[in-house]
């Protein structure tokens, strides 16, 4: 073993950063759907090794020594950004005649941009850089630090972190939320990479008792967890998920909008199946109406004839404010409706999708005829509130749209005083890729984290329920038309184990920093 990492770190130039690329991009075949997470087990010792080797020719400045680790670093998150995130690609081929030129945009830009944080990571995490499990701690607790700043810097776009490669079953799900993401993402690197300890002499046995007590915790926790019943009492609520499959050329077509609604209306209104309650409550996807409800007032007529007496509906649709078309504003918004087809609320979707939903810049790019980089069909404003909707039963619902769902803060802000999660999307625009399943992980996720069961209708897949252990009670494939009828187990809230879990997560990831940046300043002592 050790020879192979010398190998590693003797490597240079253009060698280093291919063995780096390389590795990143092995560690995507640990995330939805391969969930092979043993590969990382490999990509971070070699980062590690990689790292070892990462010193500058000429000693210089301290940005100038550290490059050599930024881009190892850079190279290892360009690898597992574009494996993970190629099929960002297929919402520019909707409209290829007029938004392929976007192409690059979505399968180099937007890895190179993400990658840079994975850079930064290995950059400060080679500032404390020592040859014992120290580098492993600092290491851990770097790549923890800038996946949380993946949620928010530049907006924030938190797809695929580490930590997930450490979630792949409801089983190893459980302990994000006693620590949150940010706690997972320090712990995952951390056991991932102690076999780069087996290349040397110092801290093996110590450190490979640590990942694997780590490992024992993180399975047994999750074994008690999954056998702990849910908070009495469980109240029940009949659902109904919708899951039209409209091709995505054929929802931005607008001599299709009647066909695409009396579709909508047909599923929603088919006989339940054998032994199982009418729904109480039926959910349509995002943007699931090609049209504004307020324009087609015999729209919402024909939605009160669907519903029964005490029936709603939950529908994803574009929801304007102002009457003169010019100065409109437009919301990807969740409406409900009741059974005299009224709309009793609304929540807009507050984080926008940039380059989709809206365009940053925007002043700059309409200046040379641009207006977004995918086909949808207006530019979005963002809402400015989240509270939930009361639905039949007196449950509360905490509504989010598309993207919305992988962001952890936010959706335990806003879930909070809800009784469980509706999330309404529409991954058409990314047909028969991973991501889909990624996005469906992100959901089980959260469920897992608020303790809340949620409701997820998509467009074409994955529509589904899931329990709030994580565990998928029932789930639509792909490309399925149809309905999903499922009685949905909603269990009191029970307080957190142990507080907020995102902050016992940076916690965590604060005591392996010290630990890392303690065992570097112990060896710096000890040549002194």
């Amino acid at each position: 073993m050790e020879s192979l990492a010398g190998r590693f770190i003797l490597l240079w130039g253009w060698r280093r950063s291919l063995v780096a690329f390389l590795a990143g991009a092995l560690a995507i075949l640990a995330q939805a759907p391969y969930d092979f997470f043993a590969v990382c087990f490999v990509s971070f010792p070699v980062l590690v090794w990689a790292l070892d080797g990462a010193i500058a020719e000429r000693p210089g400045r301290m940005l100038q020594r550290l490059k050599p680790a930024f881009a190892v670093g850079w190279w290892f998150g360009f690898g597992y950004f574009v494996a993970g995130l190629w099929w960002v690609g297929g919402a520019m081929l909707v409209e290829a005649q007029d938004f392929a030129w976007a192409l690059p945009v979505a399968i180099i830009i937007l890895p190179a941009i993400m990658a840079t944080f994975y850079g930064l990571a290995a950059a400060l995490a080679r500032l404390f850089w020592s040859d014992d499990i120290g580098r492993i701690a600092a290491l851990a607790a770097s790549f923890a630090l800038f996946e949380w700043l993946r949620t928010f810097v530049l907006t924030g776009f938190p797809w695929n972190p580490i930590g997930y490669a450490a979630m792949p079953i409801p089983l190893l799900m459980q302990s994000v939320s006693v620590v949150g993401v940010p706690g997972m993402n320090a712990l995952a690197v951390f056991v991932f990479a102690m076999p780069a300890l087996l290349a040397g002499y110092r801290n093996i046995l110590p450190g490979l008792g640590i990942a694997l007590l780590l490992i024992g915790a993180h399975v047994g926790f999750g074994y008690f967890r999954l056998r702990q019943p849910e908070t009495p009492p469980v109240r029940p609520l009949s659902v109904r998920i919708v899951q039209p499959s409209i091709d995505q050329s054929m929802k931005i077509d607008s001599t299709s909008q009647d066909d695409i609604f009396r579709t909508l209306l047909d599923l929603s209104a088919a006989p339940v199946p054998a032994g199982r309650p009418k729904p109480s409550l039926i959910v349509w996807p995002e943007t699931s109406l090609p049209f504004l409800l307020t324009d087609r007032p015999d729209a919402l007529v024909a939605i009160g004839e669907l519903l029964s007496d005490g029936k709603a509906l939950l529908a994803g649709n574009v929801r304007a404010e102002g009457e003169r078309h010019d100065i409109r504003r437009y919301y990807n918004s969740v409406v409900a409706i009741n059974d005299a087809g009224e709309i009793t609320d609304a929540v807009d979707k507050l984080h926008l999708v940039p380059g989709g939903e809206y365009l940053p810049f925007s002043g700059l790019f309409h200046r040379i005829g641009i207006d977004r980089i995918i086909a949808m069909p207006t530019e979005f404003s963002p809402g400015t509130e989240r509270h939930p909707i009361t639905v039949p039963g007196g449950l509360k619902a905490a509504t989010f749209v598309c993207y919305e769902i992988i962001f952890p803060h936010e959706v335990s802000q806003g879930a909070s005083g809800a009784d469980f999660i509706v999330n309404v999307t529409n991954d058409a625009w990314f047909g028969d890729t991973p991501g889909p399943y990624q996005h469906f992980r992100s959901a089980q996720i959260r469920a897992v984290e608020t303790g809340l069961p949620i409701v997820r209708s998509a467009n074409n897949g994955i529509s589904g329920v899931i329990d709030s252990r994580g565990r998928v009670v029932d789930a639509f494939a792909l490309n399925v038309r149809g309905t999903l009828d499922v009685t949905l187990s909603v269990p009191s809230p029970s307080p957190a184990l142990l507080g907020d879990a995102g902050r016992n997560g940076l916690v965590v990831a604060g005591l392996l920093a010290l630990f890392g940046i303690g065992m570097s300043l112990l060896q710096r002592l000890r040549r002194i």
